[in-house]
């Protein structure tokens, strides 16, 4: 029988990839001050029926950049999530090494705001990301007792 959750995850690092995005096998190969850049490899498994690499896989990678971007200034295991995004696809991606470039751009108050850029190993823009990111209010009260 499959198991189908609720499962527990423990990341060994702050910023370190989970278990989907190693599925995917995206890398971090840089989080600091708000600034983050990952990539991702263009396998079969992530292609969509006419042989391009699938959005959500884009989308996926994108998310994670800015997630990585915001991990690196926030304290660790603050606590938040996606809860809204937007995706302008530009290009399709082919072959190769996708890049992701993530920064954060505005944080206010609970909220932060990302955006991502997504290159093609051509350094093609392929996508375009905004998001907006909302940290847990118990994450801030406790913050706040401890402080």
């Amino acid at each position: 029988m499959m198991d189908t959750g609720p499962h527990r995850i423990e990341m060994a690092e702050w910023i370190s990839c989970a278990p989907f995005e190693r599925l995917l096998q995206m890398n971090i190969e840089r989080a600091e001050g708000g600034v983050a850049v990952l990539t991702m490899p263009f396998t079969r498994e992530l292609a969509q029926g006419a042989g391009l690499m699938h959005g959500g896989a884009l989308v996926s990678l994108a998310d994670t950049a800015v997630v990585m971007a915001i991990k690196s200034f926030l304290p660790p295991k603050t606590h938040f999530a996606t809860i809204s995004m937007e995706s302008r696809f530009l290009y399709p991606v082919t072959r190769g090494i996708v890049t992701a470039r993530a920064q954060v751009t505005e944080a206010d108050g609970r909220l932060l705001h990302g955006v991502a850029h997504l290159y093609d190993q051509e350094e093609r823009e392929v996508m375009q990301f905004t998001s907006l990111f909302k940290v847990a209010k118990k994450q801030l009260a406790t913050e706040q007792a401890e402080g």
